[in-house]
């Protein structure tokens, strides 16, 4: 998820360095939504492995 979130944010850059600012900024929006999405999910993972991980020390 992170790795697409990096690739749109070259894409985005790439795109403003040559001057379409249209297709730059929703790809910069794309890579904004993507890595708010990664570390959500990093997150969620995180405190299951934490439950789950203090469920088998009991």
């Amino acid at each position: 998820m992170l790795k697409l979130a990096l690739f749109f944010l070259v894409v985005s850059l790439v795109a403003g360095l040559f001057g379409f600012g249209g297709i730059s900024s929703v790809a910069a929006g794309m890579a904004k939504i993507l890595f708010f999405i990664g570390i959500v999910l990093f997150v969620v993972f995180l405190v299951l492995a934490l439950i789950a991980g203090s469920a088998v020390l009991k």
